[in-house]
């Protein structure tokens, strides 16, 4: 055996406390050899583990012999040394790479997977099939239990509404809910829900357009699943969503859009009623009246209600009333008799349940 092969070596062979010293060699084959004057020992290469560097000395342990252990000079001729495994701080990859580059690459790959979890739900929202949406949106809600209030006058007047709002074909399906809360909520599936308190406050059927109109621009510009993607993250998908019927209108309820997206609402439901000829005066009267009660603004602390993700109501009421074409001269978008129906088919409908908290 040529000497850049073998080196001089002592070794425990994991039997006993006897030291043998003899040479390590190098068999060309995968495998080492130990030969002594009183001890011989052969085994393969893969077996051999790096222990620790002591001063002027290299020890080596064996896999399958847990009392092994090899002792060798600390100067190893190159050939044998490259057939021995080698030191191991950290772990084979980052060994093999050093730690600063391992670090930097896991750097990268952190901030990379912190990026697609946090930006995710906006790629991924608009791409949900609708037929995904719809049943999503029927697991989370269903349809309500009988709590969406229905006379026959209310829902005429409420389509109307809704016929000039959304213009598409396929329109989204609209409800008044039973509920005191002053919200409005979109529902994945193309559901809008007004809540009963909320038109109760309304003073003119143009307010309601307004808040109807927003809700059906979150509903077409795909805001909805992105929305609970962010959330409740992807289990809404792989796993579904509380079926309870008042557990996810009030999570719903809570869930926030983002101000950019609420904005294009905004955007959306100006367009279609500059397109229908419905005066935004009545939301920008509703939005400042809302504000005045609840204290709404840009500094205020998020609340409970439809106000509470929003941007602030003097922003939207100051937007709605640029809107306004000056001497304009708008009809009514809904006659009294029709906004007294909508008002009051709630308290109309004998057959309505009440939301409840539990």
């Amino acid at each position: 055996m040529e000497d850049a092969f073998q080196t001089a070596a002592q070794w425990y062979d994991g039997t006993n406390a006897v030291r043998h010293s003899g040479t390590l060699s190098w068999d060309g084959r995968g495998g080492f050899t130990l030969a002594g004057p009183e001890a011989r020992d052969e085994f393969d290469a893969a077996d051999l583990r790096f222990g620790e560097i002591r001063p002027e000395q290299r020890v080596y342990h064996r896999a399958s012999v847990p009392d092994f252990r090899l002792i060798l000079p600390k100067e190893i001729p190159a050939g044998l040394a490259a057939q021995l495994p080698a030191k191991s701080d950290y772990g084979a990859w980052v060994d093999k790479l050093g730690l600063g580059k391992a670090a930097a690459i896991f750097g990268v790959a952190s901030a990379a997977a912190v990026a697609l979890f946090l930006t995710a739900p906006d790629w991924l929202g608009p791409r949900i099939p609708p037929g995904w949406e719809r049943q999503i949106g029927e697991a989370m809600v269903g349809d309500f239990g009988g709590r969406i209030c229905h006379t026959p006058a209310g829902d005429a007047a409420l389509a109307k509404l809704l016929a000039k709002v959304d213009p598409a074909e396929e329109k989204v399906r609209a409800g008044v809910a039973n509920m005191a809360m002053v919200n409005a909520v979109a529902l994945p599936g193309g559901q809008v829900m007004l809540f009963d308190g909320l038109v109760q406050q309304a003073d003119s059927p143009e307010e309601l357009a307004g808040v109807l109109a927003h809700e059906v621009g979150h509903v077409r510009e795909r805001h909805v699943m992105t929305a609970l993607l962010r959330q409740f993250g992807l289990s809404i998908l792989l796993a579904g969503a509380d079926s309870g019927v008042t557990n996810g209108v009030f999570g719903l309820a809570a869930m926030g859009y983002s101000r950019d997206a609420e904005r294009e609402a905004d955007d959306y439901a100006r367009a279609r009623m500059a397109q229908s000829n419905i005066s935004p005066m009545g939301a920008a009267g509703f939005f400042e009246r809302m504000a005045k009660s609840r204290g709404d603004s840009e500094d205020a602390p998020a609340m409970i209600g439809w106000l509470a993700s929003h941007p602030s109501s003097g922003e939207r009421a100051e937007a709605y009333r640029a809107a306004a074409e000056e001497d304009a001269d708008y009809p009514p978008v809904l006659t009294e008799a029709e906004f007294a129906a909508l008002k009051s088919m709630c308290a109309q409908d004998p057959d309505v349940e009440e939301f409840g908290f539990f």
